[in-house]
């Protein structure tokens, strides 16, 4: 049965929706391998004391929000688990309300986790790299209050810090600037804490020498293929691994069509010069 050229492109298309759909409804766990860089973010979440201080800073907005808020959340629950005290700041202005939104559902996940004893939201502070740099001097100056507006020396996580030199290691969630280049130059040049992170894909690359050439950066997660890395380490598969799974699935389609295609063009081509 000869199939025309158009119900060819609506049965490609049919199948690119359900290949997309499919995976976001139900994880499967295709296999995937994982980079240098996500193992040593991972170990680096996964090695420090229990009730260290840790800061992560949510520097992207919703335009980034399906490749990096994975990220976010997923470090974040992976602090959480380990015990760890958790600071939020944010340098782009949605970033506390990117931040909200992922504690939000740590706590209906993890009913024991308890604002402003285990993780606080500082929320958004103008200034890019001046505001960092003052938080290497005092955190207080910055932030004398938490995103809801409770001064900082109630709140039982804050009664420890000081400045960034109190944190085992600082961790920004970016989209550009400022963002990780800012936190590299002020918390690790100057004050020597660890300084990690996550970056889109597209921006990945020009940050990727401050890991294997200046040593300034302790691995990257870069894009959705890392935060789906890094949620395979931690055990807890989220979107990042359905997003990845659909995209795995739709380009096994599209490669699946495209040699349809070229065996049927040999084909017809060689029944021609038989004839």
């Amino acid at each position: 049965m000869k199939i025309s050229p158009t119900n060819i492109r609506r049965i490609l298309f049919l199948l690119i929706i359900l290949g997309v759909a499919l995976p976001l409804l139900i994880k499967l766990g295709l296999p995937i391998e994982t980079s240098e860089n996500v193992k040593m973010v991972y170990e680096l979440v996964n090695s420090q004391p229990e009730d260290s201080y840790v800061l992560i800073s949510f520097d992207y907005d919703p335009a980034s929000k399906p490749e990096l808020h994975p990220m976010a959340y997923s470090i974040a629950r992976n602090a959480l688990e380990r015990k760890y005290k958790v600071v939020c700041t944010a340098l782009w202005p949605m970033g506390a309300s990117l931040c909200a939104e992922t504690f939000k559902r740590l706590q209906e996940e993890m009913p024991d986790i308890r604002e402003g004893v285990d993780f606080v939201n500082l929320g958004f502070k103008a200034g890019g790299i001046v505001t960092i740099q003052k938080m290497g001097t005092n955190m207080r100056d910055v932030y004398p209050t938490d995103m809801s507006g409770t001064p900082i020396d109630e709140l039982p996580i804050m009664k420890g810090i000081r400045n960034l030199k109190d944190f085992a290691f600082v961790c920004s969630i970016s989209a550009g600037d400022p963002g990780i280049k800012q936190w590299v130059m002020v918390a690790h040049d100057k004050n020597k804490v660890i300084t990690t992170g996550g970056a889109t894909a597209v921006s990945a690359p020009s940050i990727l020498p401050y890991v294997n050439d200046q040593k300034q950066l302790y691995g990257l997660l870069g894009g959705l293929k890392a935060a789906a890395e890094y949620e395979k380490l931690s055990g807890h598969l989220g979107i990042a691994t359905s997003g990845m799974d659909a995209q795995s699935i739709a380009h096994l389609i599209i490669i699946m069509f495209i040699a349809i295609g070229n065996y049927q063009y040999h084909f017809i081509r060689k029944r021609k010069k038989g004839e």
